[in-house]
Order: structure tokens, then sequence, then C-alpha cells
């Protein structure tokens, strides 16, 4: 039996098609998450280490725990979307970022810092990500690629925006103050508008994915699309090598935006020109994220995963050289790599496995992203200590991606089991 056809004034009133209202929100939602990606985090790292009298070893560790923990909630977080819908998640998620942001202004010890990191990773980096992200891939199916694609323009925003934002208050009002304004921006922006635009499946509404019209038909078929169960997505072998290589590049490149300014320090590159690395950076996720996005639904998944592994193993080499002249392409070569792999993690899953338990399935992939997350600072924290300074240590990871590009370039193909021809959906 179909579920019955629900009623929403927000929808029927719309001036444009949902979907395109659902791209707006969930991108902002996405820019959102800044306060606890490692973006947002690593402005805050030298203050917190002076004013707590800590070291970068102990901070990165704490960062690590704090990912991890934070990491072990998401595969629940996805199946509640699943089955409760996003419009829940995203007011208890974006309540949460808020007040972690204000729990942050006054953490005062070591364990206190560790549990703001599980709360801002948990909520910012994971959580609201996964319900951001799974409202735009419930409504955008053909069209997925170049959705994601667009959502990159905003995460250009918030990571150029961002840091410099954070500077300016930390120099104006110290990183107590600074913390507590992210969180009262969060409460102010995604909070309220998540919980008065997000909606489910658009076929619970009587509306199609991708900005298409409704059908005058009281039969309306869909593009054809996969239906995997999450455990189903689980057991293939694509599921793993997708998350394997979205998880490798969370922690390289994690690694490298943590240690930023203590890295750039170490090439005799001075904070104010480390800072201009980020706005490169950012405009070259956006394009590239436009770029890969309007492909990504007719090429081969081969090709963005293994160009994505392939640039991580050139940045980790280039951030052993870097110059304050090269700092631009060192930029560059980050923000392509994460435009790529951004794109792959938001459209690749939802393509392959469907949308029918995209929440459950995303959040595994999620926790094994933000994993890696945490394991890339302490890489490049102990590391140095191990290895005798930054320079040995990106030399020994630079293998890492190379091997994984290579076992992708052989053995990624899309699932075969489950696929089906989608059945209509009636009004």
């Amino acid at each position: 039996m179909p579920e019955p056809t629900l009623r929403s004034r927000t929808i029927e009133r719309s001036p444009v098609h949902y979907g395109w209202v659902i791209l707006v929100v969930g991108t902002l939602g996405l820019m959102m998450t800044t306060p606890g990606q490692t973006v947002g985090v690593s402005v805050f790292l030298d203050p917190i280490i002076d004013e707590l009298g800590t070291t970068r070893q102990t901070v990165s560790l704490m960062y690590t725990l704090g990912t991890l923990a934070g990491a072990l909630a998401l595969p629940f977080v996805g199946r509640s979307i699943d089955r409760r819908g996003p419009r829940l998640a995203v007011g208890w998620i974006a309540a949460g970022l808020a007040a972690a942001c204000v729990f942050m202004a006054t953490v005062s010890s070591l364990p206190a810092l560790a549990l703001g990191f599980v709360l801002l990773r948990g909520l910012g980096q994971g959580a609201l990500g996964l319900v951001s992200l799974h409202v735009i891939n419930v409504w955008f199916v053909s069209r997925r690629g170049l959705a994601v694609g667009v959502t990159g323009v905003g995460m250009a925003l918030a990571t150029a925006g961002f840091p410099w934002l954070i500077e300016t208050w930390i120099g104006a009002f110290g990183w107590r103050v600074a913390y507590a304004g992210l969180g009262a921006l969060v409460a102010a922006t995604i909070l309220p508008l998540g919980i008065a635009f997000f909606r489910g499946h658009p076929e619970r509404f009587g509306a199609l994915p991708d900005g298409r019209a409704p059908a005058s038909a009281k039969v309306r078929t869909l593009p054809p699309e996969p239906r995997f169960t999450a455990a189903e997505a689980r057991g293939t072998l694509t599921f793993w090598l997708l998350a394997g290589a979205v998880a490798c590049i969370s922690a390289l490149g994690t690694g490298l935006i943590f240690h930023h300014y203590d890295l750039m320090g170490a090439r005799g590159i001075d904070r104010a020109t480390a800072t201009t690395a980020f706005a490169w950076l950012a405009w070259v996720i956006a394009m590239t994220h436009l770029g890969i996005g309007a492909l990504s639904d007719r090429l081969d998944p081969r090709v963005p995963v293994v160009a994505g592994l392939v640039l991580q193993a050139v940045a980790l080499l280039l951030a052993g050289h870097v110059t304050a002249v090269t700092l631009p392409l060192y930029g560059i070569v980050i923000g392509v790599t994460q435009g790529v792999m951004g794109n792959v993690s938001g459209t690749a899953f939802a393509r392959f496995f469907g949308r029918a338990a995209i929440g459950g399935i995303k959040g595994t992939a999620q926790t094994l992203s933000v994993a890696g997350a945490a394991a890339g600072p302490v890489l490049l924290a102990w590391g140095p200590e191990l290895l005798g300074g930054y320079l040995p240590t990106l030399w020994a990871l630079i293998p890492v991606p190379l091997a994984l590009a290579l076992i992708c370039a052989i053995a990624l193909r899309p699932p075969q089991a489950r696929r089906h021809a989608g059945s209509p959906t009636r009004g």
C-alpha cells in the first residue's frame, strides 16, 4: 500500500519548485557546519593551546578522541532521519551545535576541551552535514550531481569567510567570545530555517524530484533508481571502496588543515600570509564542485575518485615544500581535492544505492569519514616527533592515497544487486 500523500502549505505556496528551496536551505545547513569543521576549529587552536598551557600533541589527541566519539552516533542519526524525517532532526542537531559552541566558550580544562570537541565534531561536521546532504539527496535524483555541486559555492563562502570572521572576532574580543558568537550565528540561521523549510521525500507531498513540475496524470513514473537497504549496501565492495576513499582524503586533508598554521610556520610563512590559502582553497572547491557536479551523473565514477586520491598525494608533496610564492598553488590543489571528493561523497552513495535508506547508508559512511578526520591530526602531530619533522612524515603518507587510487581504478564498479526500474508512485 502506498503511503498517503501529505499536505504542506509551505510547499504548496512556494513560488518556485520546492526542490530549489531545499537546495538553498540545505546549502546553508552545510555552511553552518563550519564551527565543527577543521577549517573553523584550526583558527582557535593556537589561542586554546596558549591559554590552557598545553601542547599541540595533547590537543591533537583530544581532537582525535572527540572526533571518534562524536562519529559513533552517526549511523543512529542516519536511521533516525530515515524514519522520522529531516525536519525534526535538523531542529535538535542545530540547537545542539549552537549549545556546543557556547560550551566551548567556557572550557578551562582538558576534559572540558575533549567534551567540547565531541560535541562540535559529532553535531557539526557529522550530524548537521548528514541531515543537510540527506534532504538534498532525496529532492534530487537525475540532477543530484549539479545540486551537490551548487552546495560547493556555499561551502566556498564558508571556507573563505569563516576563518577571516573568526580571526577578526578573536583579535577584537578573544577566542571565548568568538566561539559564543558562532553559537549565536547557528541559532539565528539554520535552526529556524531548517525547521521551517526542511521536508522529506517529495513523493510524500505529491511532488517530483529534480525541480520537475508535477505531472497531471495520477500515476507518475520516477527515473530508474536502485533500492538498497543499509545492510545490503554495506555488503558490497562498492560501498567500502567509496567510503575508504572519502575517509582517506578526510584524514589527510583534515591533518593538513588542522596543522595548517604550524606547517606554514615551519616553512617560514607568517600567520597572515598562511590565512590567504583558505581563500584559494575555498573558491577552487566551489568551482570544482560545480564542474564535477555537472558531469558526475554521466561520468565513470572511478574518474573523480582516482583523481581525488592522486591529487591528495600531490597536496602532501607540496605541503613539505611550499613557499609564500607557491602557497596559492598549494591551496588550489587542496581545493580541487576537497571539491572532487566532496561531490563524490555527496552524490555517489545515493546514486549507487538509492534514496530509500540513504540516511542509514550515509550515516555509516559518514562515521568512517569522521573517523578518518580524527586520525589525520594525530598522524601529523606525532609523526614529526617519531620521524624527525613534517617532511619525512608527509613523504611516509604519500603512498597511502596512491595505493588506494590504484585499487579503486581496478575494482570500483556500480553494484548490481537490488537494481530495478523504480515503481510508479500514486498521487
